[in-house]
């Protein structure tokens, strides 16, 4: 039985801090907004062409009409503005492209991917934005693993896209089923992506995001060590030779942002920087000498299953136009006449250049080139100082780390591997997080310090008050 003592001294006790019900409601729609951009592809496996365009677009137009009636504090001067240069040239690509419906239509999917972004991260806190984030990964992860459940027990077979049963006597290539019906023989997973390697990627991703709620003392501990150990099953049966290079990654980039943390004195960091050096330089010769029995032992080619000649024809066709490139189109469009046949693999026509970098220098040229890898430096560089410098607006100069400004960095790990084989950062999840983090640091440098970051300490101290 409780008991509170009577002397005039002692503080009066309160109920918890409730959060607002609107907010929970908001909270709740960023979770979705993060989970489908993580889904990417699922959408257009279960619900088409047309379907997955009504949820992209019209989640876009609510993202927006909140984003109007909630009016949260922003710092306009401080946007990620190479990334929005980037998305203005895209936008301007318009005036030359080659292929005008295509470039029209991703265009549309690319400014609501930046929206949404930003909306996300200026109606967040840091420590809401990394439990949103964790939240929609469960989404995706337990969906993948109850679809691969479901086929295998009650579809018996794989699974065309639309939930589609295969024409009894006709032979499909593996590459067309979104799902394979892999799950008890031991063959690759592709989830609800309807591709292993999307898989692969968010469940590293969900690893890492749990890893950080576990290591930040977050509630219910045990449920995330059981929601790692999925993440990690997932990521194992995706097979995913490149998010195993980038799990690669974020361990030597974990392991230096810890060790940068432990210094003391102006200097200290030299030799972790040293040594950092000498890894990845060390690790990517090693990497492309060794290429042939590194791939051959993860069960890849060497030339990365073919991309070494998707990357020579769109390279030469890159060449004729150097400067400005043939118009934005991320992805590929595979009805318009321009791509349709261009490059195929196992007879389906090729969405993607399978690296950023020369997608890039494909749609936009060397001045899009440029942009998107300012984009990409700036995310780091901000990135990697919000991870290893110590939290400090005052003269306190010993507040602890938090392990949640660890994920900018290590989510730049991943995305900056992938980039080498897929051009996946470009659009869904990756630009998505790259924007939105890129964002929330320049809105928030400091966790806690920041308009978001601020309005939940007002809301508390405003339902204080009012217990008072």
């Amino acid at each position: 039985m409780a008991v509170h003592t009577k002397h005039p001294v002692a503080v009066p006790p309160s109920a918890p801090i409730r959060e607002k019900t609107g907010h929970i409601l908001l909270r709740g729609w960023c979770i979705f907004v993060i989970a489908a951009a993580i889904a990417g592809t699922s959408w257009l496996m279960a619900l088409g062409t047309v379907g997955s365009g009504v949820v992209a677009f019209g989640s876009g137009i609510v993202s927006i009409v909140l984003w109007i009636v909630l009016r949260p504090e922003v710092q306009w001067r401080r946007l990620p503005w190479f990334g929005v240069l980037y998305v203005v040239w895209a936008v301007t690509s318009l005036i030359w492209t080659a292929y005008p419906s295509a470039t029209t239509l991703t265009l549309l999917l690319l400014l609501t991917t930046t929206v949404q972004a930003m909306f996300v991260g200026s109606v967040l806190t840091w420590r809401e934005l990394v439990r949103a984030i964790a939240s929609a990964l469960k989404w995706i992860l337990a969906l993948s693993l109850l679809l691969e459940l479901w086929v295998s027990l009650f579809w018996h077979g794989p699974m065309l896209p639309e939930f589609v049963r295969p024409d009894p006597g006709t032979k499909y290539d593996p590459i067309v089923y979104w799902v394979r019906d892999n799950l008890f023989d031991g063959g690759r997973l592709q989830g609800v992506f309807g591709n292993a390697n999307p898989l692969a990627y968010a469940a590293l991703l969900g690893m890492v995001v749990f890893a950080i709620r576990f290591a930040s003392r977050a509630p219910r501990r045990s449920l995330l060590v059981a929601w790692f150990a999925l993440a990690a099953f997932l990521f194992v049966r995706a097979g995913s030779a490149t998010a195993w290079l980038a799990a690669v990654a974020v361990v030597v980039v974990l392991t230096t942002a810890l060790l940068m943390r432990t210094t003391r004195r102006a200097g200290e960091r030299t030799r972790y920087y040293v040594a950092y050096a000498v890894v990845g330089i060390g690790g990517l010769t090693a990497l492309w000498l060794l290429r042939e029995r590194i791939f051959s032992a993860l069960g890849r080619s060497s030339d990365l299953t073919g991309r070494e000649g998707i990357w020579e024809v769109v390279a030469q066709k890159a060449a004729e136009r150097p400067v400005i490139g043939w118009g934005f189109s991320t992805p590929w469009v595979p009805s318009d006449p321009f791509f349709e046949g261009w490059i195929t693999d196992h007879g389906e026509t090729v969405m993607q250049a399978h690296n950023m970098w020369l997608d890039v220098y494909f749609q936009l040229g060397i001045i899009g080139l440029v942009l998107v890898a300012l984009t990409f430096l700036a995310y780091v560089w901000r990135s990697w100082f919000f991870a290893v410098d110590r939290p400090r607006w005052d003269l306190v100069a010993d507040r602890p780390y938090s392990a949640v400004t660890l994920l900018p960095t290590l989510v730049a790990a991943i995305l900056l591997v992938q980039g080498l084989a897929e051009s996946a950062p470009l659009l869904g999840w990756g630009w998505f997080f790259v924007i939105m983090l890129a964002f929330k640091i320049k809105q928030a440098p400091l966790l806690g310090r920041g308009p978001s970051e601020q309005r939940l300490v007002g809301e508390q101290g405003e339902i204080a008050r009012m217990a008072r």
